[in-house]
């Protein structure tokens, strides 16, 4: 009995020393950071912030390999079927972790099921734009009555189906009875060229896709999607104050393990990730061009993307958006 005993105390002790083992044998090998899209995007600049920092720090070599297609899910798919010992990691947006799920029912993988939160690393706004020349509202109520009194003759600009500009817009319809057409391009970059252009009138994107088109007077900003008003546009006011309850809105990226890493590893990898994010050149980088640094917990980001999948999938139904 005493014996019994003895093993049973010892136990506990055991195990905290394996999973302290665990945590301290990670990485043994190079750490890749496999970004779902081309080089330069914002998954792509927070894939290397993170993949630099965490590098000096980790005693492996930590790599970002650019795996695009099918909007995210070569990657994806690629990563959820990985060994799960931290050694392959996925960065990536919410259109890869949300609203793929929400607007495609035969996705190639689970966004929840098949992999293990990291961490939420960054997040920013999408800002409400016009072409001056052939918009004349300058508040967001003026926008609305003038759409209104338009009806069927606007028309508005997106990075793509499914995208969170495009969905930010329907979002938008949805709560102001507006229905502008909507015109895809292949990008944020193309669609604001389009509406500095004049072929469309509106468009939600990116803060840093049209901060310095806005500053440049290129176009006329009538309201941004974040809580309270952004550092980078201060004169620009919120959707919410401009009489949208509740109505904010972020784009943002994300870092993800495959499904059943141990929890020890994935401890160490959550500390590692939000301590590059943190690190005051990292902040200094995603600040210029219009990030807000989240690095939290693995739990928040998880409950986080869960309510996100919800809140887009509504969304989707009540617009009834098809996948190209």
């Amino acid at each position: 009995m005493i014996h019994r005993r003895a093993l049973l105390a010892a136990a506990p002790a055991t195990m905290l020393a394996g999973a302290a083992r665990a945590q301290d044998s990670w990485p043994t090998r190079p750490v890749s950071i496999v970004v779902p899209f081309v080089a330069g995007g914002p998954s792509d600049i927070v894939a290397r912030i993170i993949a630099l920092r965490m590098g000096m720090t980790v005693g492996q070599p930590v790599v970002a390999e650019n795996r695009p297609g099918a909007n995210g899910e070569v990657a994806a798919r690629a990563v959820a079927r990985a060994a799960p010992d931290g050694h392959t990691l996925l960065v990536g947006s919410i259109g890869v972790f949300a609203i793929n799920a929400a607007l495609r029912p035969n996705l190639g993988y689970d966004p929840v099921r098949e992999f293990s939160p990291i961490t939420l690393a960054v997040t920013t706004p999408n800002v409400l734009v016009v072409n001056a020349q052939r918009v004349p509202a300058n508040t967001l109520p003026e926008l609305i009555a003038w759409l209104k009194a338009n009806a069927g003759k606007t028309s508005y600009s997106t990075s793509g189906v499914g995208s969170s500009d495009h969905l930010t817009m329907e979002l938008f319809k949805q709560e102001t009875g507006t229905d502008p057409t909507h015109v895809p391009y292949g990008g944020g970059a193309a669609a604001a060229t389009d509406l500095i252009a004049g072929n469309v009138q509106l468009s939600f994107q990116n803060l840093g896709t049209v901060a310095a088109h806005i500053q440049g007077g290129r176009l006329k900003a009538i309201a941004i999607t974040s809580r309270q008003r952004h550092p980078i546009l201060p004169q620009v006011p919120t959707v919410i104050e401009s009489g949208i309850a509740d109505f904010e809105v972020t784009s943002w990226q994300a870092a993800m393990a495959p499904a059943n890493v141990p929890a020890p590893i994935l401890t160490r990898l959550n500390a590692e990730a939000t301590a590059a994010l943190k690190h005051p050149e990292s902040v200094q980088r995603l600040e210029q061009i219009g990030f807000t640094v989240v690095a939290g917990s693995a739990a928040e980001y998880g409950a986080f993307q869960r309510a996100e999948i919800d809140r887009w999938r509504r969304v989707v139904q009540a617009a009834n958006i098809r996948p190209e």
